[in-house]
């Protein structure tokens, strides 16, 4: 195992290019016919309309959604708040009636 190691670093170890490496790499290029690049075709005019179109109809949808979402979340909140404003004062209405029944029991027996 102890070779395969070895081997295998001394495979894979890093090693330094040869002096000529670059000279080479150029006249092997220089002897390549040149590729002639063709300009970029721009899209037509009437499928550019459509990427805006169709853009264009999706950042209103996401602005609708957003905007229904948030008239969602102020109406739960507000049915929350009412619904705890309620509690509130039937708790407070519970209390009341209980505060008057002891002050009406205090001045019977204050008659009596």
């Amino acid at each position: 195992m102890d070779e395969f190691e070895r081997e295998l670093r001394q495979a894979l170890g890093r090693q330094p290019a040869p002096q000529d490496l670059k000279s080479k790499i150029m006249a092997r290029r220089a002897q390549q016919p040149q590729l002639v690049r063709q300009p970029r075709s721009t899209p037509r005019p009437h499928v550019f309309h459509w990427q805006r179109m169709a853009a264009s109809i999706t950042v209103a949808a996401v602005l609708a959604g957003g905007l229904l979402w948030r008239e969602q979340e102020q109406r739960r909140r507000g049915e929350e708040a009412r619904d705890q404003v309620l509690t509130a004062l039937r708790i407070t209405g519970h209390a009341l009636d209980h505060m008057h029944s002891q002050l009406t029991a205090h001045d019977h027996a204050a008659e009596e």
